[in-house]
């Protein structure tokens, strides 16, 4: 079926006998899928604004669901086609309202409730429900309700692992709990030769080892009233008993970041391959901190070398593989214990990023957070300044924590098998 939309259909009066003959288009079933996805995603919000996009500006739903199809399917929908699509949807499920169910009083209360909702409104309510109820919904959170775009290479799972509901789709990013430690390694013999416990069990090479990194929300009224709540953390405690890193090829990724020059597919062609990894993060969302004007969003990150140097540290936020901001940062190394250290203390977190979590917040439900983290990532990448070598290259992809224990992570090795 061709992609077209004919003006002149609009000329016509719409039947209410023939709803599948959208006044605003065809919609063919790939198409009408997305759509779906999207309304399940973007809940209603009236004339509000609810999410920013990649070029940093507010966007109303029609315009996200419409933005949503194209980057789905490749085919273009306008936000007056979506909107007129959604009454065309209501009308219909208004009929069969009418049609299915006898008790009139039933009848009568269903169409009474309908007729004070908007046509987003019972499009969505139908759409969320359609997606809730094959996943265990509502009541338990269990896989995200959209597919992957990834139809090829292994999931990037351990079998033995348990999983998140009975669901068996095997796609990326979707185990339920981060990797266990295990102390079934034992320690190598205590020789000078030995290499360090960090290596090939945490982020780092001979070069440049990440000791730390958060994101966090800070606040403090006056010096007795404190508080702070971590929404991401990778820490430094890596012992000999920890498991080596798993791989993951890099190619099941390259999709959700960007892929012109200096893209992840270019900068791990470039090398060195050994400083690439993926962090899965479940990040911990449950945070009712007063936010005022003491309260602060920062990033803070460690490295240390043993090599004396200056870094630059490029943080680029993407939404559906696109880059949206990037912040670089520039850090001189001091030395400590012997090493050389590099501290990028409480950076300031941008204002894209904290408007992108304030409307994750509100978002009702997690599946419907998941769902949007599925086209939200972040690519990080440390190079010295002097020679331009990249040092190291980390890939964040994300799902919220359902955990009590909050945020959680695991690490991979990237490759190219």
């Amino acid at each position: 079926m061709t992609d077209s939309w004919n003006p002149s259909s609009q000329s016509g009066n719409l039947s209410d006998e023939d709803p599948g003959n959208d006044a605003e288009g065809v919609w063919s079933p790939e198409i009408e899928q997305s759509f779906q996805e999207a309304l399940a995603i973007y809940p209603p919000c009236g004339r509000r604004k609810i999410i920013l996009s990649d070029e940093g500006k507010m966007y109303g739903r029609n315009e996200l669901i419409a933005r949503y199809i194209k980057l789905r399917t490749g085919k273009s929908r306008s936000r007056k086609q979506v909107s007129s699509h959604m009454q065309v949807l209501a009308k219909r499920k208004s009929r069969d309202v009418k049609r299915t169910i006898k008790d009139q009083a039933a009848k009568d209360k269903a169409l009474q409730s309908m007729a004070a909702m908007s046509s987003a409104q019972i499009v969505s309510a139908t759409a969320i429900h359609n997606k809730a109820v094959p996943h265990g919904l509502p009541g338990v959170i269990g896989p995200s309700p959209l597919r992957s775009p990834y139809t090829t290479g292994p999931p990037l799972w351990n079998p033995a692992l348990p999983q998140a509901g009975p669901s068996q789709d095997q796609k990326p990013f979707q185990l339920s709990q981060p990797y266990p430690h295990t102390t079934d390694y034992p320690a190598p013999p205590q020789t000078n030769n030995a290499p360090p416990a960090w290596e090939g069990r945490s982020i780092g090479t001979r070069k440049l080892r990440l000791v730390e990194f958060q994101a966090f929300l800070d606040y403090q009224r006056d010096p007795d009233n404190y508080a702070k709540h971590l929404f991401v953390h990778l820490g430094s405690n890596v012992s000999y008993s920890d498991p080596m890193l798993e791989s993951v090829d890099i190619r099941q990724i390259y999709d959700k970041f960007p892929e012109k020059k200096g893209g992840l597919k270019e900068l791990y062609d470039k090398g060195p391959q050994e400083g690439f990894y993926l962090v899965k993060f479940w990040a911990d969302l449950n945070s009712n901190m007063t936010e005022d004007a003491n309260a602060f969003y920062g990033v803070t990150s460690q490295y240390e070398s043993l090599e004396n140097m200056t870094i630059q540290c490029s943080t680029k936020v993407c939404s559906f593989g696109k880059q949206v901001v990037e912040k670089v940062e520039t850090e001189y190394a001091r030395f400590e214990n012997n090493r050389f250290v590099f501290r990028i203390h409480r950076s300031p977190m941008c204002e894209y990023m904290i408007n992108f979590i304030h409307k994750l917040k509100h978002l009702p439900e997690k599946y419907m957070m998941n769902s949007v983290l599925e086209n939200f990532t972040i690519l990080q990448v440390v190079s010295n300044v002097e020679t331009q070598e990249t040092l190291l290259c980390i890939a964040y992809v994300f799902e919220v924590s359902t955990s009590e224990h909050g945020a959680q992570h695991h690490i991979y090795r990237l490759v190219k098998d």
